[in-house]
């Protein structure tokens, strides 16, 4: 596993990503639940998610990560149209198990049958415009563990075919990531963590069987950038305006809840030492937290995109400075 700033393996397959990722949420617009709540990040100028994912690769990002319900494929179509002519300098992840309606941009539910799996695989590679994913990874966090396993020698298979060329599993639970990584090809696990949240067992588990620890959720969607405070409220279409339970972060309107804001405020001068951006504070301590972490730090915007990459330069914290925030944080 490299520990350099600027790139990692990609887990134990050799497959090399930058050491940031982007994560491509946000860009697939608006999107709702069956009952009409948002599931995007509000509306998007597709032809700034354009520019910035191209930015993003001048400056030195090959790992673009998404998922085909992510504005219910759009995310994955604007992704294919920024990158055209360049698949073979960067690193694709998507991932499947949410079945939609794509034109009444409508999530319908999960599908966790192996029939499903290689339907949306087809579907996504049509969308992304390529002949392979570089990175294939179950989007049901809590799937049954037997219909797992056999989602995951399924993988195996789709390595064989030629149309994937590894695998991984969305899921905070260390468990299921273990069951997954019993595949060959099963490479890493995606799964939140950032300075507010940590993650422990999931990177020791990382640590342990050789997994890319992908970190969804690096800058707690936006409460990291100092975007949001407790009068700030999000808009129209987003998610964080009308939060989900697990979406804690957020209260009631998309303004931080009070006792998040006040961790950030804790944590805010220690993050932003040595000429950082909060974002880049954020992203810097989870460089420093493990050498098999690769951030995907979602983003709307280039100048978004620029800050998220600049983090690279500055590299990730000392070790001195992550005692102080654990610190700081108790």
């Amino acid at each position: 596993m490299k520990t350099e700033t600027k790139s990692r393996d990609l887990g134990r397959d050799g497959i090399e990503v930058s050491a940031l990722g982007f994560g491509c949420w946000a860009i697939g617009g608006e999107w709702a639940d069956p009952d009409g709540n948002p599931l995007g990040w509000g509306r998007v100028e597709d032809e700034e998610s354009v520019a910035a994912l191209r930015r993003a690769l001048e400056l030195g990002v090959t790992f673009f990560d998404t998922a085909d319900v992510y504005g219910t494929g759009h995310s994955e179509r604007i992704l294919a149209r920024a990158l055209a002519g360049r698949r073979d300098d960067v690193v694709i992840a998507t991932k499947w198990g949410n079945r939609f309606d794509e034109r009444a941009r409508t999530l319908i539910g999960g599908d966790s049958s192996p029939a499903y799996a290689r339907r949306a695989l087809v579907a996504s590679l049509r969308r992304l415009g390529t002949d392979r994913i570089d990175l294939y990874q179950l989007h049901l966090s809590d799937a049954p563990l037997d219909e797992a396993a056999e989602l995951r020698d399924t993988c195996e298979e789709f390595v064989a075919e030629g149309l994937i060329r590894a695998y991984a599993w969305s899921t905070d639970d260390p468990v299921r990531a273990a069951l997954f990584a019993e595949g060959a090809h099963c490479v890493a696990v995606q799964h939140a963590c950032n300075v507010l949240e940590d993650a422990p067992e999931m990177l020791a588990l990382c640590a342990e069987l050789g997994l890319a620890s992908i970190n969804r959720s690096p800058l707690a969607m936006g409460l990291l950038t100092g975007a949001y405070d407790p009068e700030r409220r999000g808009g129209a279409g987003d998610i964080r305006a009308t939060p989900p339970a697990w979406l804690r972060w957020f209260g009631a309107g998309g303004s931080a809840a009070p006792e998040w804001a006040a961790r950030v405020d804790a944590v805010r001068e220690a993050l932003t030492a040595d000429g950082r951006t909060l974002a880049q504070g954020a992203l810097a301590w989870l460089w420093a937290r493990s050498p098999h972490t690769v951030p995907i730090p979602g983003f709307r915007t280039v100048a978004q995109a620029e800050e998220n990459a600049g983090a690279l330069a500055h590299g990730p914290l000392r070790e001195e400075q992550l005692t102080e925030i654990a610190t700081l944080l108790a």
